[in-house]
């Protein structure tokens, strides 16, 4: 059993991902997140999105962590939204090997193999 399925239903799971961002576009990136829209934002936290943080790297590496229940239901309230699909419209260019995918497509959890409170 994972360090995930041990958390029980109904508490909040753990969840990185990895995504490139465009070496060229690195610092407009950076000014995007500097001031993410309030909507946006709100729309996050109703989504059940939780503790979400995005670390970048000099060369792109974007790592993505948030806390949720449900990964999957929460990528969908996202989904449908008018806000997320102007945002994911505007972020697209900026990532590297989306193959024509949303940035939020592209997010696939890694496999965590040990945490400690």
């Amino acid at each position: 059993m994972t360090p995930a399925e041990r958390t029980g239903e109904g508490a909040r799971r753990r969840v990185c991902f990895l995504l490139k961002v465009r070496s060229e576009r690195l610092a407009e990136y950076r000014e995007r997140h500097a001031e993410v829209w309030p909507e946006m934002r709100a729309a996050l936290s109703a989504a059940g999105w939780h503790n979400y943080s995005l670390f970048l790297r000099d060369d792109g590496l974007l790592v993505g962590y948030l806390e949720t229940e449900d990964f999957d239901r929460a990528r969908a309230a996202m989904d449908a939204t008018e806000v997320n699909a102007r945002w994911q419209q505007q972020m697209a260019p900026y990532f590297e090997a989306l193959d024509g995918a949303a940035p939020d497509a592209a997010m696939v959890p890694l496999a965590e193999v040990f945490h400690l409170d």
